[in-house]
C-alpha cells in the first residue's frame, strides 16, 4: 500500500500522529536552547607564560622554545602560533578537527606539567586555557559614578557579581575596570634626616616584613611542629607598625618616618559609560540554556540590586545579547508570515482550499525540523535561524507539486479521495528526486572540515531536517487534507486559473517554442549568462560568514611611540565605553596581557600602553582619579 493511500484511508491515525508532531514541535521550540552563536567542542588551547622583566628574546629562548618542542611532538597538532611581548608569551595550539578536546587537554596539561621544573624558577605563571565557544558574556552592566571612590564601586561590583552568579543558567561573572588597591608609603625626608634613617632602610624593613621564612621547629612531646613566620600584611596599621630600626632604646617604625595610606593602584583599564567613570560587570551563560529565561532571571536580580544602590551610583545596562537573538527570531517570524501570504496569493489559481492545504505544510514541516534539531543536540542560533529561513523558500515545493497534481485529477473527474491517492502515487518519484537534489546541495556544508565546519553546521542541518520533513508531509498530510478539503472547480478551473493560463499561453509559451526551435542559440545565451554571473563574483565579494549586522563597531589604536598594537573596544550605539591609554609598568603590564589572552574580552574593553613619562595621576578626561593626594615627599615603596 502506498504511503499516501495509507494516510488517506487511515485518516484517524494520520490526524493523531501529526497533531502529536505539531505539539511536540511547539514544546521543542519552547525548550530548545537559544543563543546568538552555536556552541561546539573544539580542541584549541592557549598556553600563557609570564616571566616578569624578560625581553621577548629571553622569553622565547627560556620558555617558548622548550614549550614548542614539547608540544609539537603531540599527535594531531594542526597549527601552533606564538605571540611574544615583554615578559609574556602566549602559545596557541590547535589540534585537528574531530580530536577529543578532553583527551587533548589532558595531553597538553601532562606535557606542560612535565616541562615546568626545567623552566626558569622566576616564571610567575604557566597556565593552560581551553577554547570554549559557550563561554561568551551574554550581558554586561556598568556601575557608574564620578564622585564615588573606586573602592566603593569595587565593593558594589563584587556584590553584584555574586548575585549574578546565583541566577539559574548563569556561569561565571567577571569584573573589569577596577584598579587594584595598593598601600602607598610616602616618606618624609626631614623626619628621616633627623633620625638618620635612609630610604633604603625603609624599603628593606618593608621587604623583610613581607617575607615568609621558616623559623625552625618546636618539640611538643612525641611530635615536632614546624614554625614559619607570616609574611603577609593584614592591614595598613601593620605596615605602619613595621620596625625600621632600634635607636636609643626606642623602636623607629615606618609610621614615624612616612605616611602610609591605602589608595588605588595604577589603573590598567579606565572604563567609562556615557562619559562617567564606571566599573563593568559581565555574566556568561551556561551551555545549553535558553538565553531569554536567563535574561529574565538576570533582569530580576539587577532590578533588586539597583534599588539598593547608594546615591551617586547608577546601574547602566551596556550590552544584552538576548536583544540580538530576539531580533533574529523576529526576522524569522516576519519571513514566516511573508511565506504564508505568498503561498496564499500564488496558489489562488488552484483555489483557496488548495492554498490552505499548502499553508498547513509550512508550520508542520518547521515543527518537525525544530524537533529533530532539538533531539540532535543543536540550538536555535543565528545560523540555524538562517537555515530555517532558507528552508522556507524550499519546503513548499513538494506540497505545491502534489496539490497541483491532485487538482488536475479533480478536473479530470476523479473523486477527492481517489484523486489524492492516484495523483500522489504518480508524482512520488518526482517529489523524491526534487527533495534529494535539495538535500545533496547542502551536503558539502555538512562535510565542511575544521572549526568553520563545526560553527556553521547547524545551518545545513536545519535546512536538511526541514526539507526532509516537508517530503514526509507532502506524501502523507497533504493527500489526507486534499481528500477532505479539495473540490473540483470544473474542467477549466476557477477564474484565476483561466487568467493564468491565458497569460502563460500569450507570453511564456511563445518564448518556449522559439527556444526549443533554436537549441544552439538557447544554449549559447545560457552559457553567456552563466559566464556573466561568474564575472560578478569579484564585485559582490566572497566570505564564509556574513557580517553580524549588530549595532556595534570596533576601534583600534596603535601607539607608534611604543610600537605595540592596542586591543579594542566596542561601541554600542551612543554608549562609548573604553579604557584610556596608560603606561602599565613591570609586573602589571605582564599580568594584563596574560589576562587578555586567558579570558574572552569583555564587550567593552580597551587597554593600551603609553609613554611612561605621562603624569600617572592625571585623568585624561579632565577629572581627578580616586588616588591619594600626592605629598611633597619622596615615594619610596608600595606594598600590596
Amino acid at each position: 500500500m502506498h504511503v499516501a493511500e495509507f494516510s488517506v484511508r487511515r485518516w484517524q491515525f494520520t490526524l493523531v500522529v501529526f497533531a502529536g508532531v505539531a505539539l511536540l514541535g511547539a514544546a521543542s521550540l519552547l525548550s530548545i536552547p537559544k543563543a546568538e552563536d552555536p556552541t561546539f567542542p573544539y580542541p584549541s588551547f592557549a598556553i600563557v607564560a609570564v616571566l616578569p622583566g624578560a625581553t621577548p628574546a629571553d622569553v622565547e629562548r627560556l620558555v617558548v622554545d622548550p614549550l614548542e618542542a614539547r608540544l609539537s611532538a603531540l599527535d594531531g597538532v594542526k597549527t601552533m602560533r606564538t605571540t611574544l611581548r615583554d615578559g609574556v608569551a602566549a602559545v596557541g595550539l590547535e589540534f585537528l578537527a574531530g580530536s577529543d578536546p578532553a583527551r587533548k587537554r589532558d595531553d597538553v596539561l601532562r606535557e606542560v606539567s612535565a616541562l615546568r621544573p626545567s623552566l626558569p624558577a622566576e616564571l610567575a605563571r604557566l597556565d593552560v586555557q581551553q577554547f570554549d565557544a559557550a563561554k561568551v558574556n551574554v550581558i554586561e552592566v556598568a556601575l557608574a559614578g564620578d564622585a564615588v571612590p573606586y573602592r566603593e564601586l569595587d565593593r558594589l561590583a563584587r556584590a553584584l557579581e555574586k548575585r549574578l552568579e546565583a541566577v539559574p543558567g548563569v556561569g561565571d561573572a567577571e569584573i573589569a575596570g577596577v584598579p587594584e588597591p595598593e598601600v602607598r608609603v610616602a616618606v618624609a625626608p626631614e623626619r628621616m634626616a633627623a633620625l638618620g634613617i635612609s630610604p633604603g632602610e625603609v624599603i628593606a624593613a618593608l621587604g623583610a616584613g613581607a617575607t615568609a621564612l621558616p623559623a625552625g621547629a618546636v618539640d611538643a612531646g612525641a611530635r615536632q611542629l614546624s614554625v614559619k613566620t607570616s609574611g603577609d600584611y593584614r592591614s595598613v596599621e601593620e605596615i605602619r607598625e613595621t620596625v625600621v630600626r632600634i635607636a636609643s632604646g626606642r623602636a623607629v617604625r615606618v609610621g614615624d618616618v612616612a605616611d602610609v595610606r591605602l589608595a588605588d593602584g595604577e589603573p590598567v583599564h579606565l572604563a567609562r559609560v556615557d562619559g562617567r567613570r564606571a566599573v563593568l560587570v559581565a555574566a556568561a551563560q551556561k551551555e545549553g540554556q535558553n538565553i531569554f529565561e536567563v535574561k529574565e532571571g538576570i533582569a530580576a536580580a539587577l532590578a533588586a540590586f539597583e534599588a539598593e544602590l547608594p546615591a551617586g551610583v547608577a546601574l547602566v545596562r551596556v550590552f544584552d545579547q538576548s536583544e540580538n537573538v530576539g531580533h533574529r527570531l523576529g526576522g524569522f517570524a516576519r519571513d514566516f508570515l511573508i511565506a504564508i501570504a505568498l503561498v496564499l496569493v500564488t496558489l489562488l489559481p488552484l483555489g483557496l482550499r488548495a492554498s490552505a492545504v499548502v499553508m498547513v505544510s509550512i508550520p508542520l514541516s518547521l515543527a518537525i525540523g525544530v524537533t529533530l534539531l532539538h533531539l540532535t543536540g543543536y540550538s536555535v542560533n543565528q545560523l540555524s535561524i538562517v537555515g530555517f529561513v532558507i528552508a522556507l523558500g524550499l519546503l513548499v515545493d513538494d506540497s505545491v507539486v502534489v496539490v497541483e497534481n491532485i487538482t488536475r485529477f479533480l478536473r479530470l473527474g476523479h473523486s477527492p479521495r481517489e484523486a489524492a491517492i492516484r495523483a500522489t502515487r504518480q508524482i512520488t518519484l518526482s517529489v523524491l528526486g526534487c527533495t534529494a537534489t535539495l538535500v545533496f546541495a547542502f551536503v558539502p556544508l555538512l562535510a565542511l572540515p575544521g572549526g568553520a565546519g563545526l560553527f556553521i553546521r547547524s545551518m545545513p542541518v536545519a535546512v536538511v531536517f526541514t526539507i526532509a520533513a516537508s517530503l514526509v508531509v507532502s506524501l502523507t498530510v497533504v493527500p489526507f487534507l486534499s481528500s477532505v478539503l479539495l473540490r473540483s472547480a470544473g474542467e477549466h478551473g476557477n477564474l484565476f486559473f483561466r487568467g493564468m493560463t491565458w497569460l502563460i499561453e500569450g507570453s511564456y509559451k511563445r518564448v518556449l517554442e522559439r527556444a526549443i526551435a533554436r537549441p544552439a542559440a538557447t544554449l549559447a545565451i545560457a552559457a553567456l549568462l552563466f559566464a556573466g554571473s561568474l564575472a560578478l563574483v569579484p564585485a559582490i565579494g566572497f566570505s564564509l560568514f556574513p557580517k553580524a549586522g549588530i549595532p556595534q563597531f570596533r576601534v583600534e589604536i596603535e601607539a607608534e611611540s611604543v610600537g605595540v598594537d592596542l586591543t579594542y573596544g566596542t561601541v554600542d550605539f551612543h554608549k562609548v565605553n573604553w579604557s584610556e591609554p596608560r603606561r602599565v609598568p613591570g609586573q602589571r603590564e605582564v599580568d594584563e596581557l596574560a589576562e587578555s589572552v586567558e579570558r574572552a574580552a569583555m564587550n567593552v574593553d580597551l587597554s593600551t600602553l603609553m609613554d611612561p613619562s605621562e603624569d600617572d595621576d592625571e585623568d585624561p578626561y579632565g577629572e581627578e582619579l580616586d588616588h591619594a593626594e600626592p605629598l611633597d615627599r619622596q615615594e619610596v615603596g608600595a606594598a600590596r
